[in-house]
């Protein structure tokens, strides 16, 4: 075909491009041309390293090494600080921290993100610990039941990511996800104040509220740990807060204050750790007890290398705390690998990242740790640091492993409110800002509500509860979101453009549809909305046609209708025994025919189809149901015209359900989607309530059912909004017309009596 002849059917109405018709066994013989090739590249997928190691270069190698020393130096004291939480001995944050680091970069596809323990998942663990020890006393020690959970959520997260079934995380906003964070980071501060200063005798891991009220009421009983835990924190913040300054008022020098702020962890533990030797040294009692809690002897090395030994009886007392630790493993790791991928311009492969995290937990139960996951605080470090490749945490690893082999000593004066100080620096970064909790509201304050819900539940119940509250909250609108779709039904407003030449002005023209009522003052008040031919109807869907949302379009066209169109049959002649159970006719005394009065002919319905990427069976039966009700109402046959259909898929499904080729609707099925066989007792056909007054001239030419259908027998099938309503505007005349010469041939012939 020529150009001219190619640009001449782009002008003309009912235009549809040469797009090949899908089949089911098209799409099956395409899903793998070369299965080896396909196989090759899955495998190799697995381990992003391959793609960028051989081209590794020194000018990457400063970066990494900057930032790989830097995290390390930071994550010794936290992950001897999580540990605390997570009520494991220290040495167990260190194990996780390594094994973290370590295998992370073969995997990863995120340059930034740093594996490790983090302080939610450290209070998820504890809480586990907790349940199991209650409700089985003195069976499993705190190690052996953190290192199964490494195992089995390492298991399940890497056949997620194995089997590509990453999508399931988009499940759950990131309101919900910031809500569980801010909640559990409440309540880990929360958890922590009695450590700060030296309260004891009531239990830090009940509800969040109850630990409040309980460090309130044991405030009398400070001791002299808050003499080490108060200057710690102060000191944090305070240092953070003057780097902060000199980079604003000298920002030449950003670099080093950014590095002196980062060194504050170890400089606060090394004067804490200086302080306790010289106060607790010289005054340790008989029994070896000291007057301030310090960490005391830290094994030194890797003392649980081995396989571990999976207990049955173990997991089936964890199976119910499994879904929840899981959910954090992943979610967190995810929603923090994303942020930064978006921050610094490269795109996370989500199953190759649970594959990441996965294989790090199967590995470092090798080596006795604990569930490991992405942190917030040390990857905006190691992004910060100017990393360039996922080879800084090898660098991160040596340090750790020196920490092990080499500081361990050092470790013992350490005094755990110090610790805790730490933890409550650390994790108070993860309560959401004020302007970040507005913003949800400004946006959507439906998912405000789900982010509030979720903090409540965890503050005043458990971190278990609140994930479970924010996933089934979100996963609720999700679905009232589909059920309950919106649309419109257009009008026409007409955009007259001025168009620049060389010569002269030109004005050209353009039709728009928007909602006829549109709601809110988006839309220019001055504008005017003009409705389309009447008897035409010009509908939006602004959702994909599945079931949960099939039966109330239905319902919206179908009432649309009945309101604003007339109504075929003159039911005043119709004797009352006659009609039917549920159209019984008016009460006494109402003229049922005034309500014709004015409406005009329902001819043709356009649906745009622009939003809808899926259709199902459902769907295409409340079509169905709808051409059925409307003809009824009418009586006579209406065209469904469609524009924009983007899915071949959803092509195929209008076609099997007679829509798009012109086809009467007497021919085809009322049901579709039968439910059961009716076997002898068969449906009434459409076309007995309907009198046939007219068929187009498209549905005179396709009445055959069994040929095969192409491109060329589908004429309601049109390109875009503006011709699918400009055909159905020209049918309505064009029947218009007809009735008009009837009328006039039937005046004729009485006047001629």
């Amino acid at each position: 075909m020529s150009s001219a002849a190619l640009n001449w059917g782009k002008n003309v109405i009912g235009y549809r491009p040469t797009v090949p018709v899908v089949s089911v066994k098209h799409w099956v013989t395409s899903l793998s041309d070369d299965p080896r090739r396909d196989a090759r590249t899955y495998l190799e997928s697995l381990f992003p390293i391959l793609s960028w190691i051989t081209r590794y270069n020194f000018g990457w190698l400063y970066g990494d090494v900057v930032a790989g020393l830097t995290v390390g130096i930071v994550v010794v004291p936290q992950s001897m600080s999580y540990a605390q939480i997570a009520t494991l001995p220290p040495e167990y944050g260190l194990y996780s921290a390594f094994v973290g680091v370590l295998i992370y970069c073969l995997f990863a596809t995120s340059k930034d993100v740093s594996i490790g323990p983090v302080a939610v998942m450290s209070l998820t663990t504890s809480q586990i610990i907790k349940h199991v020890q209650e409700h089985h006393p003195n069976v499993w020690d705190g190690p052996t039941i953190a290192t199964t959970v490494s195992f089995i959520c390492g298991v399940i997260v890497f056949g997620i990511g194995i089997l590509r079934l990453g999508w399931i995380v988009e499940f759950i906003p990131a309101p919900a996800v910031s809500g569980f964070m801010t909640g559990s980071a409440i309540s880990i501060v929360a958890g922590q104040v009695p450590g700060l200063m030296g309260i004891t005798g009531f239990d830090t891991r009940a509800a969040t509220y109850k630990v409040i009220i309980n460090s309130l009421k044991g405030l009398p009983r400070t001791t002299l740990d808050a003499a080490w835990g108060l200057p710690g924190l102060v000191a944090l913040y305070g240092i953070r807060i003057t780097m902060d300054w000199l980079t604003r008022r000298y920002p030449r020098r950003e670099r080093l204050w950014f590095f002196l702020s980062v060194f504050r962890h170890a400089f606060v533990i090394l004067i804490l750790s200086l302080a306790a030797y010289l106060y607790c040294h010289p005054r340790r009692s008989r029994s070896g007890k000291y007057p301030i809690k310090i960490l005391q002897t830290v094994p030194r090395g890797l003392k649980h290398v081995g396989p571990l030994s999976l207990d049955t009886e173990l997991v089936s007392a964890l199976a119910t705390e499994l879904p929840v630790a899981t959910i954090i493993l992943l979610l967190e790791h995810i929603a923090i690998s994303k942020s930064f991928g978006r921050v610094n311009g490269y795109k996370i492969n989500p199953n190759q990242e649970l594959i990441a995290i996965g294989v790090t937990n199967l590995v470092g139960t090798v080596f006795s740790a604990y569930p490991a996951t992405g942190s917030f605080s040390r990857s905006a470090l190691k992004s910060k640091s100017g990393v360039r490749t996922p080879l800084a945490g090898i660098l991160t690893a040596v340090v750790v492993i020196v920490a092990l082999y080499g500081l361990t000593p050092a470790f013992f004066w350490i005094p755990n409110a110090g610790l805790s100080a730490i933890i409550i620096h650390a994790v108070a970064d993860l309560v959401a800002k004020p302007a970040q909790v507005y913003s949800y509201w400004r946006v959507s304050p439906l998912e405000f509500f789900i982010w509030l819900a979720a903090v409540l539940v965890t503050v005043f119940s458990t971190i278990e509860n609140g994930i479970y509250t924010s996933i089934i909250t979100s996963l609720v609108l999700l679905l009232v979101r589909i059920a309950r779709p919106r649309g419109y039904f257009l009008g026409k407003i007409t955009l007259h453009l001025n168009k620049s030449d060389k010569k002269a002005e030109t004005l050209e023209s353009r039709d728009v549809y928007v909602p006829i009522t549109p709601k809110g003052s988006l839309m220019n008040s001055d504008l005017k909305v003009t409705p389309p031919t009447p008897g035409v109807i010009v509908y939006r869907l602004e959702e994909s046609f599945v079931y949960p949302n099939s039966s109330r379009v239905n319902s919206t066209l179908v009432d649309y209708v009945r309101a604003n169109m007339r109504r075929g049959l003159d039911m005043s002649k119709i004797k009352l025994s006659d009609r039917a159970w549920n159209d019984p006719g008016p009460r006494p005394g109402h003229d049922e025919s005034a309500e014709n009065n004015g409406k005009p002919v329902l001819r043709a319905i356009v649906l745009d189809f622009s939003s809808v990427s899926q259709i199902d069976t459902t769907g295409i039966q409340a079509l169905i149901d709808t051409r059925n009700e409307v003809e009824r109402w009418a009586n006579r046959p209406i065209e469904f015209h469609f524009s924009t259909i983007l899915s071949p898929w959803i092509r195929r499904a209008l076609i099997a359900g007679g829509f798009g080729t012109g086809q009467p609707s007497s021919s085809i099925p009322s049901e579709i989607a039968a439910v059961v066989s009716y076997r002898d007792l068969q449906p009434i056909p459409s076309d007995k309530a309907i009198v046939d007054i007219e068929t187009s001239p498209v549905e005179q030419s396709n009445s055959s059912t069994h040929a095969p259908v192409s491109l060329e027998d589908t004429p309601y099938f049109h390109l875009d909004i503006v011709q699918a309503v400009r055909a159905a505007e020209k049918s309505a005349r064009a029947a218009e017309a007809r009735g008009s010469e009837t009328n006039s041939e039937v005046s004729d012939g009485k006047s001629d009596l």
